[in-house]
């Protein structure tokens, strides 16, 4: 059997850009294991997507044209089975019941037949494996075309099925297969032969002028949008995402540079920015200090000496959107922020948590206890939740939602509000996503957490709770923007009363779930991703989270402590200690329900009453340092009294049957305890 490489080519109408790189690359993904798990790939084997705006395929090297034949032995019913089950077994797998034979296994002689299966070939398996792998794309919706019943994400007009330079027969969504697909609409050969599967990214891009390489095509895109920007010498931004977007777009790129009338620039640049990338796929163009130019990048289709009918239709097409941009912000800043906050009250938040009035009353509410708690303007940040959500009533915010809050801090600074307050309207959406920057001001960061923190309240509060992959409210974000901001931010506040504050927030007449724990329970699940993705490992990261601290913004500095107490030739030892110590005060439910501090007078072993010295020794100069936020030194001071831990489990034996005398030595393990547990629990590193 000759291996040679495999080609499969879906022609299509256009496919939707945002997730065309996606599925072809689950596309390669499914046919290649199915091909692999199938032995039809020898183990070299390799396989590569291509994508442009009408197709998808897959190249996969060293495909076998059959797989080999399976010689398999299966074993039956006992030696001892009645005869009508060893004739069923033999009738099940196409022999007599005299070609059955027995073999000794772990449970007794059974019967047991040989048979050779005949290894599949690609010409009657493919076909099936394209369609299993199509069925597989993560496509929410599926279009119906003609008269046949096949669907797809777009209709499907061509299907190319090769084996080195053969045709492998099929059918496919109601296509046959063969071996000719189509070139570039304007530039290419309308009808190309692939004459062999190994030829095909070449043939496409000499005859039929596609570049059929998504990878290749993003990379020379963005070679070309690099050399132009500096040859106009200005910067492109952050365009990653557009990026791909218009590689998905074309087939043979080519760069255009475009102007707009610069009078337009008295428009925030935000509104034009996006109306250039969202609604026209252009790349505008900065200066070095990153204000906006009136000139933008244009990706087209096609290469053509003299660009200048494909850059003014684009200069003509894009004016009117920013002549519609200029329109809202002139019509939005003749009537106050502040004028507008009443009309919110027609806007459903939610049906179970009422309107968007409602729930600005609940922030702003929040965002004064937040800021009081900061020791910042209360007022003000009062007043910036109030009006932190006035823009969405606005024209501009209406067309583009992505605007809101940046353009509430443009309104506002016409209204002529403090830059704090501008500043709070736009930052409280902050962080946006992963990676995000944090709002910067205490004023800002106080109102962000109230919207946070007011979300995830109403929400846990009725009920409506991410599950697995689903988190239609974004809950998930919001608790990792409250802890973000609480860490990065430095903030002395405890998570326990701000949700205490957040839930307190909402009327009676709501009748919210008492969710608060729940809450907290979430917040910590995402804590431990947080700190695991900063590197801290599992056993670290459950020393400190599973004693609860409050104090978010302090965790760092437990957990690089605990971190350092690891490095210490005693910590293994100590850890293993205090797991032991852990052990002994759970058991003795007199100790274990409350505090109590243990009696010299009771002892009378050398060794607990150097433990007890020790410990009277170390506990002031630990506890001055915890207090302090000195908390590696807090740790590292049980290395001082690891000798006499030591020599207490080695001397002593603390379940004595004097009652008196075995929880007085439990009650030292409980101070030792205390001692070892107050920065972390330590126990959790001898895991």
């Amino acid at each position: 059997m000759t291996a040679a490489t495999l080609l499969v080519e879906l022609l299509t109408e256009e496919l939707p850009p945002k997730s065309l790189a996606i599925l072809a690359g689950w596309f390669q993904k499914h046919l290649s294991n199915d091909l692999a798990s199938s032995g039809f790939l020898l183990g070299n084997s390799t396989s590569k997507f291509y994508a442009t705006p009408r197709r998808m395929a897959v190249v996969v090297t060293q495909v076998l044209p059959e797989t080999a034949d399976l010689h398999e032995k299966l074993t039956g019913p006992s030696a001892k089975a009645p005869v009508e089950a060893v004739a069923g077994f033999a009738r099940k797998n196409g022999v007599t019941v005299d070609q059955l034979f027995q073999v000794d296994t772990a449970k007794g002689k059974v019967f047991a037949v040989e048979r050779t299966l005949k290894g599949a070939t690609l010409e009657v398996a493919l076909a099936q494996k394209v369609t299993a792998a199509l069925k597989a794309l993560p496509i929410r919706k599926l279009m119906r075309w003609g008269d046949g019943d096949a669907e797809f994400v777009r209709p499907v007009h061509g299907l190319v099925m090769l084996h080195g330079p053969s045709i492998v027969p099929g059918t496919v969504l109601g296509i046959a297969s063969g071996n000719t697909t189509r070139g570039h609409r304007f530039m290419g050969e309308a009808a190309l032969t692939i004459t062999d599967a190994e030829c095909y990214e070449s043939i496409l891009e000499a005859s039929g002028k596609v570049v059929a390489d998504f990878a290749k095509r993003r990379a020379t895109i963005d070679g070309l949008l690099q050399a132009e920007a500096k040859k106009q010498q200005g910067t492109l931004g952050t365009y990653a995402d557009l990026l791909d977007e218009v590689t998905a777009l074309v087939e043979h790129p080519s760069v255009y540079v475009g102007a707009f009338d610069a009078g337009f620039l008295e428009v925030p640049q935000e509104c034009l920015i996006l109306t250039m990338r969202q609604n026209q796929k252009y790349f505008p163009l900065f200066d070095n200090a990153g204000k906006l130019t009136n000139r933008f990048l244009i990706v087209s289709n096609m290469q053509v000496a003299d660009p200048v009918h494909i850059v003014s239709g684009n200069q003509r097409v894009v004016r009117p959107r920013l002549e519609d941009a200029r329109f809202f912000y002139n019509q939005d800043r003749k009537e106050r922020l502040e004028a507008r906050i009443s009309r919110l009250g027609k806007v459903v938040y939610h049906n179970k948590l009422g309107t968007q009035l409602e729930r600005v009353e609940r922030v702003a509410q929040l965002a004064s206890a937040i800021a009081r708690a900061l020791g910042t303007d209360h007022v003000a940040a009062g007043r910036a939740a109030r009006l932190a959500k006035a823009d969405l009533v606005t024209g501009m915010v209406g067309e583009f939602p992505e605007l809101q809050g940046i353009m509430g801090r443009y309104y506002a600074l016409h209204d002529g509000e403090p830059v704090e307050i501008a500043n709070a309207i736009a930052e409280h959406y902050q962080p946006r996503f992963a990676g995000d920057k944090l709002p910067e001001h205490p004023i800002s960061c106080a109102v962000a957490l109230a919207d946070k923190l007011e979300t995830l309240a109403g929400l846990f509060g009725i009920g409506q709770l991410p599950t697995g992959d689903r988190d239609p409210f974004a809950l998930r974000r919001h608790a990792l923007g409250v802890i973000r901001i609480l860490i990065e931010r430095d903030l002395p506040l405890s998570l326990a009363e701000l949700i205490k504050e957040a839930f307190a927030a909402f009327p009676k007449e709501l009748k919210l779930a008492d969710a608060g724990a729940d809450l907290q329970t979430f917040v910590f699940e995402r804590l431990r991703g947080y700190f695991a993705d900063a590197g801290y490992t599992a056993q670290e990261i459950d020393a400190v989270l599973s004693q609860r601290p409050q104090l978010l913004h302090q965790v760092p500095l437990r957990l690089a402590a605990v971190r350092a107490f690891a490095r210490l030739p005693e910590a293994k030892d100590l850890a293993a200690a205090n797991k032991r110590v852990l052990n002994i005060i759970n058991k003795n439910e007199e100790i274990a329900r409350k505090t109590v501090a243990p009696d010299r007078a009771l002892m009378n072993e050398a060794a607990e009453i150097a433990l007890m010295d020790g410990l009277e020794k170390l506990a002031p100069q630990a506890e001055k340092h915890f207090k302090a936020g000195e908390y590696r030194e807090a740790l590292q001071l049980l290395a001082h009294i690891k000798p006499d831990v030591d020599r207490f489990f080695t001397e002593v034996m603390v379940m004595v049957e004097d009652p008196a005398v075995r929880n007085n030595r439990a009650a030292l393990l409980q101070q030792l305890g205390t001692l070892m547990n107050r920065v972390a629990d330590i126990s959790k590193l001898a895991a």
